[in-house]
């Protein structure tokens, strides 16, 4: 007689929420409950450590938004999804929203993706379309509950990353000066320049006036073809003491 013995293969439903942004956290703290297994939010870089992220022993660490560079000793020990607002691997590199905003694109894609040592080079698990309409707030906040119904699908299917396909295109990280307001731009150009921009946390569309530096936020489109916003008004020497 011959004895067959059944090992049930036990799955690890431990998981690490990486964020540093308002709508993030919200946007996790809207869907956790809904969310199988341990939930451990980390939101400081100190956090992040390999002697509590091995104590965790999560399967997955998912990061809607890091500002730091994840040490490769960490990208050891667990699955590390990041996700990226481009249809990888077209929008490789910083400021995808703002990149894709002045190149004309009105929908994009949130790739979820394998984090690896390079940078948006990882392979894909998923693709969701996100649409690009209202100001940057917006937009991330969208993208927030999208990265949610990600998560959700990976932690019940666990899907195999593919690599990614095609040839790379690059997006340059944007400077805090070039927010500044350039001189001639068309009034939907306009709108979007000062829309891409407006999120907490970013830095503004501005222009100089003197001594003066003018903030734009809150813009609309109208009827007519021209644009309306708020500003804020504030000097020149206030601006760089709050820096």
């Amino acid at each position: 007689m011959i004895e067959v013995i059944l090992i049930n293969k036990v799955k690890n439903n431990n998981y690490v929420f990486a964020t540093v942004h308002r709508w993030n956290v919200d946007a996790y703290k809207r869907h956790v409950s809904d969310w199988p297994g341990n939930w451990t939010l980390i939101t400081k870089q100190e956090e992040l450590s390999k002697e509590n992220i091995k104590k965790l022993n999560s399967r997955y660490i998912f990061f809607p938004h890091w500002s730091w560079r994840v040490p490769s000793e960490i990208l050891d020990l667990t699955e590390c999804v990041c996700f990226h607002m481009t249809d990888l691997p077209y929008g490789r590199g910083g400021s995808p929203l703002q990149n894709l905003i002045l190149r004309g694109h009105n929908s994009t894609f949130i790739s979820a993706l394998k984090m690896t040592s390079d940078i948006d080079a990882g392979s894909i698990y998923v693709k969701k379309l996100l649409k690009l309409k209202g100001n940057a707030q917006k937009i991330y906040e969208d993208s927030a509950e999208i990265i949610c119904q990600i998560i959700t699908s990976i932690i019940n299917e666990e899907p195999e990353a593919e690599p990614q396909k095609g040839e790379p295109v690059y997006f340059s990280r944007r400077t805090p000066q070039e927010s500044k307001l350039p001189k001639s731009i068309s009034d939907s150009k306009l709108y979007d320049f000062i829309r891409m921009l407006d999120a907490e946390g970013y830095p503004k569309a501005f222009l100089n006036h003197g001594s003066l530096n003018i903030e734009f936020f809150e813009a609309h489109l109208e009827v007519d073809g021209t644009v309306s916003a708020k500003v804020k008004i504030k000097p020149e020497s206030n601006k760089k003491k709050s820096r």
